[in-house]
């Protein structure tokens, strides 16, 4: 896995680009067939280019990168059309699902919450991730 991840991070780096979109993306795919999703996913958040939206997806290892991806999930959906839209909601759809199952071994609630609460209604998520986030500091201060 080790060594088809490093070729894979050198591919991306040789294509020019800035940042990887979709289209780059599947790109990396289609030139490396053997190259697991997992391993592709890794490469992607490793290669040190900025990635779009869809290709960064949901991130849920800190508390700061489900925020921030979320917030630019839902301006995606924002400027989308309506299949546009059902792809960037499938995305936090199956995100939820990772950390529902995730959540067996070790609680993840607040993540769950916060994906809940973004497919609820995409466009008040960034409002709503302000007076929470404001609410949990607030608990703290008054412990």
């Amino acid at each position: 896995m080790a060594a088809k991840k490093a070729l894979l991070i050198q591919w991306l780096r040789r294509q020019g680009a800035e940042q990887v979109d979709e289209s780059l993306a599947f790109r990396a795919a289609a030139e490396h067939p053997g190259v697991s999703g997992r391993t592709l996913r890794a490469a992607l958040l490793e290669c040190g280019l900025k990635l779009a939206p869809m290709v960064e997806g949901v991130r849920q290892d800190t508390a700061e990168n489900l925020a921030r991806t979320l917030l630019a999930l839902a301006a995606e959906y924002e400027a989308g059309d309506a299949a546009r839209r059902r792809q960037v909601r499938a995305a936090v759809i199956e995100a939820r699902q990772h950390a529902v199952f995730a959540s067996r071994n070790k609680p993840k609630e607040e993540d769950l919450l916060w994906l809940r609460v973004w497919l609820e209604n995409p466009p008040l998520f960034a409002e709503w991730l302000e007076l929470r986030r404001r609410a949990c500091e607030e608990r703290e201060h008054a412990v």
